[in-house]
């Protein structure tokens, strides 16, 4: 397949125009840092960049300058609109045979803490938001050793019989392989067969970092890098889409960090399968790496906007506000970010390793964020269709309304 990599030839934007006539005009002191100058200019003209302008952007404390390269980009894709879901989270159990050491959520069977929800408690759990418009059941869970292959088959199956219109996000790359394992079957034949039950989609989970050495360190019984990428090679070519994800903020280094998006990308290149790409910062409480600080919000900030730098060819980026606080994702929408995730409900994994935050947002709550950071909010579902959007120019108005669209 032929990939054209620059910027422009994805979101329509000319550089065969006068560089000139596009330079924002700038304040001469938001480029404190001289090695940003090619990089600004490298984006104005649309042009990919390199692993070189990653570790660049990583290692410069200049923050307003790279949220303002980030926030460039991710105008030119999506203009002054930002999304959220109106979505349900399901940890389905937190007994894995994994155990890694960033993992708070994970427990061994019989272990104080552990649990599993029976496919009658899931369906109560479904049942108990019916009178929400949720559009979106997002599942994610451990790999129980206990459960049948036909539990999962259950569970999707149960899910769409109570909510026959829900979208059903689940299953990570990490997952998927297991479940393969579990039914003697390919990837392929394990996703199709979860498909044909109710799988929509993939969530971005178990990537963490590619870097070998972390792995080896911090999840050596965790899916290989090369591995979870082939699960999302397999999604993808059966037009399956997903998220992709980073686990940052632990004990990788900065060039690991860029590695990671860059393999990311490359994958995005081949099939454009990919969703979303979603930062998720490290909590430290109650894991094996509890010496260690959480992220700082300069930089959840900083991972925010160069992924979107480097990430061209992904349409959206997303920060979990349940990880980075709504507050912080607020402030994202203007390094980057379009995308505040959903209502979520409850979330688990998270909170069991320190997470302060609320375990959902109401919708209200999502739009009243991205009023205030002067974006349009639009109401999606989990695969980017519109449901409602802001109306007019007047949208940074706290009284301006939604309409509902449909969907395409």
């Amino acid at each position: 397949m032929q990939i054209n990599h620059d910027i422009s030839t994805k979101f329509s934007f000319d550089p065969t125009e006068s560089f000139l006539a596009h330079r924002p005009s700038l304040d001469p002191k938001l480029f404190l840092d001289p090695d940003l100058e090619p990089i600004y200019e490298k984006v104005l003209l649309g042009k990919r960049l390199s692993a070189e302008d990653g570790l660049t952007l990583y290692q410069s404390n200049n923050l307003l300058g790279i949220g303002f390269l980030a926030n460039l980009v991710r105008e030119r894709i999506n203009g002054q609109d930002a999304y959220y879901v109106y979505n349900q989270h399901l940890n389905y159990t937190n007994i894995c045979r994994n155990g890694c050491s960033f993992c708070a959520f994970s427990r061994r069977e019989g272990e104080e803490g552990a649990y599993t929800m029976s496919l009658d408690e899931i369906a109560d759990k479904i049942r108990s938001r019916l009178d929400e418009p949720i559009t979106e059941v997002h599942i994610v869970g451990g790999l129980n050793e206990k459960l049948p292959y036909s539990y999962y088959l259950e569970m999707l199956a149960t899910i769409k019989r109570i909510r026959p219109k829900v979208h059903i996000q689940a299953f990570t790359a990490v997952e998927i392989a297991y479940l393969a394992e579990l039914s003697n079957q390919s990837p392929a034949e394990t996703l199709l067969e979860l498909q044909a039950a109710g799988l929509g989609s993939l969530p971005g989970g178990g990537a963490e970092i590619f870097s070998s050495r972390v792995r080896q360190m911090v999840c050596p019984k965790k899916l290989p890098a090369n591995e979870w990428l082939e699960i999302m090679r397999v999604a993808h070519r059966l037009g399956i889409r997903s998220n992709a994800t980073m686990l940052y903020g632990h004990i990788e280094t900065l060039k690991e960090r860029v590695e990671h998006l860059l393999a990311l990308r490359q994958v995005q290149d081949e099939y454009g399968g990919f969703l979303a790409f979603i930062p998720l910062a490290f909590h430290p409480h109650n894991t094996k790496l509890s010496s260690l600080k959480k992220t700082s919000g300069f930089d959840d900030l900083k991972n925010i906007a160069v992924a979107r730098l480097l990430l061209d060819n992904f349409a959206h980026i997303k920060p979990f506000w349940i990880m980075v606080t709504p507050k912080i994702a607020q402030i994202a929408l203007s390094f980057g970010a379009d995308d505040l995730d959903g209502t979520v409900i409850e979330e688990r994994i998270t909170h069991m390793a320190g997470g302060e935050t609320t375990q959902g947002l109401p919708q209200s709550e999502l739009i009243r964020l991205i009023r205030e950071a002067g974006r349009w909010p639009k109401q999606r579902d989990t695969l980017y269709n519109l449901i409602s959007e802001e109306e007019g120019a007047e949208a940074q108005g706290h009284n301006s309304s939604l309409r509902v669209v449909s969907k395409t």
